[in-house]
């Protein structure tokens, strides 16, 4: 009978053995490829000091060659001082493949945290399902998936993508509410090899799910070079957010800079005297909320439109604005799509939405419009008057037909409108609209004196129908406001909606989304 000394000695050999079940192998490969262990990726994640592994000693039972762990590392730990709950494939066991083990052993990772009300982070390097294991590997991908639908929108969930996501294991990811990747990891529902042997196409794993291809679709929300700058800036983005809808984000360094600065008296000149030129919204960003700080979130999809995080007196909120240097700010169905799952992001986790406005309205044309813009246009306006956090909308210079609407109009639930006195709110431009209501006019002029009319008419249009003052009279707009007061004013409205509520109880399950 084995005494207290000898258990002691058999528990060190298992959790040394659980601590790389591939063995010299599993380093062998590792170092092959050039990665971290999964352990290793965990703590570079986390606070130091702070990672409690749960399940390393799981296994499939009776499998012969069964390994610790199953392929996942689960457990919990803190970032920035706030408890989270990770997830890891463990690349070197079955590929990181999903079986029975590794779907019980994500479960739970994932019951624990619906019921402590904290984050999930997914780090993703995954085959898919384990072919061996059969329709178990099946049941066990469903039900992990099933157990996203409760944390959706309830605590923050980030998915990071290192390496191979294949298969099965996609699913996971695209439905957390922000994927990261670096740049030499891929994601695909079939691989080269299947599309290949199914449909003789040839393509590279680059071209099929690459991480520049995710991120042009826009299912990728931030590629990094390296493993640990996706580590940093999933801390970073977690920081804006709170632990679960249940609470308030961290507050950092409020009452900052309650004057005037000379940053704000920047914005007074930073609004080109001609609308054929354009300029960098981040500039004006940059100076309008707390420290120049500012998050961006999917900057490398549909740079039209700029979506990201920043903070308020301390507070953070979520920020949509229009990007003059791409497509003049217009906007498409691709920003549109960033636009609404940025805005219900924010609204989930009760982070205030401020605008930025200066778009010419939707992009037109055929591929567009064989694109779904409308649909896609219409699930923006949807995610805007559905939205019950506070809506500030500020408006620098164009505010052009539906863009004027769907950019947080008073009249689809801004709650504060303010504008600058370079805003040009109006239903088109005026180059568009003089080719439409002027053709006549100018048909009828003689040739030689056309341009000079037509510069008129612009002028006219401009100065009398193109101008912040009609919407001012009307009480579409708050107030008209000096740019360099622009940082202050929504500090003072965000001061002044801070116990704003939520929406009114509804009998009804959902509303329907043009889909």
């Amino acid at each position: 009978m084995s005494g207290t000394r000898e258990k002691l000695e058999e528990l060190r050999g298992i959790l040394e053995l659980a601590a790389e079940p591939a063995g010299e192998t599993g380093i062998a490969k590792r170092k092959l490829k050039g990665i971290p262990s999964a352990r290793e990726r965990v703590r570079m994640l986390l606070d130091p000091g702070t990672f409690i592994e749960t399940g390393a000693l799981m296994r499939q039972p009776g499998a012969t060659g069964a390994m610790y762990g199953d392929g996942v590392v689960t457990g919990r730990g803190h970032i920035d001082g706030r408890p989270v709950v990770v997830i890891a494939h463990d690349q070197t066991v079955h590929g990181g493949s999903v079986g029975e083990m590794f779907g019980r052993k994500v479960a739970a990772a994932m019951e624990f945290a619906y019921k402590n009300a904290c984050p999930v982070v997914a780090i993703n390097d995954s085959g898919g399902a384990r072919i061996q294991d059969a329709v178990t590997s099946l049941a066990w991908f469903a039900l992990m998936c099933k157990r996203q639908k409760d944390l959706s929108g309830f605590v923050p969930t980030v998915a990071i993508m290192l390496g191979k996501c294949a298969a099965g294991s996609v699913y996971g990811p695209v439905n957390m509410d922000l994927l990261v990747a670096t740049d030499k990891s891929y994601m695909f529902v079939t691989g080269p090899e299947v599309i290949k042997a199914v449909t003789g196409e040839v393509v590279t794993a680059d071209d099929l799910g690459g991480a520049a291809t995710l991120t042009s679709n826009g299912t990728v929300h931030h590629v990094a070079d390296t493993e640990q700058a996706a580590f940093d800036w999933a801390r970073t983005y977690l920081s804006y957010l709170p632990s679960s809808c249940l609470e308030q984000p961290p507050i950092v360094n409020p009452g900052l800079e309650p004057e005037v600065t000379s940053h704000d008296l920047e914005l007074d000149t930073i609004i080109p005297d001609t609308d054929k030129v354009g300029y960098d919204m981040h500039e004006i960003l940059l100076r309008i909320f707390d420290d120049g700080d500012f998050h961006e979130i999917s900057a490398a999809t549909a740079q039209n439109l700029i979506t990201g995080f920043a903070r308020v007196d301390g507070r953070s909120i979520g920020v949509v604005a229009n990007q003059p240097q791409a497509l003049g700010g217009a906007l498409d169905g691709l920003a549109s799509d960033k636009a609404t799952h940025f805005i219900r992001l924010c609204d989930a986790y009760g982070l205030p939405v401020v605008f930025v406005v200066d778009t010419p309205g939707v992009l037109p044309g055929l591929e567009e419009e064989r694109n779904g813009v409308i649909k896609r246009g219409g699930r923006f306006f949807r995610a805007v008057i559905e939205a019950t956090v506070p809506i500030v909308t500020l408006v620098t210079r164009k505010a052009y037909g539906g863009g004027y609407a769907v950019m947080g109009c008073r009249q689809l639930g801004a709650d504060v409108s303010l504008a600058w006195p370079t805003a040009r709110i109006a239903v088109m431009g005026a180059d568009s609209m003089v080719s439409i209501t002027g053709r006549k006019q100018l048909e009828a002029t003689p040739p030689g004196e056309r341009a000079a009319v037509r510069e008129q008419m612009i002028d006219f249009y401009n100065a009398v129908l193109c101008t912040p003052w009609i919407a001012a009279e009307r009480g579409y707009i708050d107030a008209v406001i000096e740019p360099s007061q622009t940082r202050l004013e929504i500090r003072k409205a965000l001061r002044l909606l801070r116990d704003k509520t939520g929406a009114t109880p509804n009998p009804r399950k959902h509303s329907l989304l043009p889909v």
